[in-house]
């Protein structure tokens, strides 16, 4: 993109820490941009289901992370008893 261009607007999502970009941007990396912020109405947005949202985080991880959750959070074999 030539330097002083104006990209199209784009919406991010604010998830308590970092804003997310639905698309990528159409810069090359480490390029200074300027934006301004507004919060869109709720009744604009589409709501997305749970399972959306965590397919549209595109964690990477093993496989079987579901069935040895304790062994890769706290490196149990199994789950602690009491």
């Amino acid at each position: 993109m030539i330097a002083g261009q104006v990209a199209p607007d784009l919406e991010v999502i604010y998830d308590g820490t970092v804003l997310r970009l639905d698309e990528p941007l159409p810069f090359e990396a480490n390029t200074r941009v300027r934006f301004s912020v507004a919060t869109i109405p709720l009744k604009d947005v589409a709501l997305l289901s749970f399972l959306e949202v965590a397919r549209s985080l595109r964690l990477n991880g093993p496989p079987d992370w579901s069935r040895n959750l304790d062994r890769y959070l706290y490196g149990y074999e199994d789950a602690p008893t009491s």
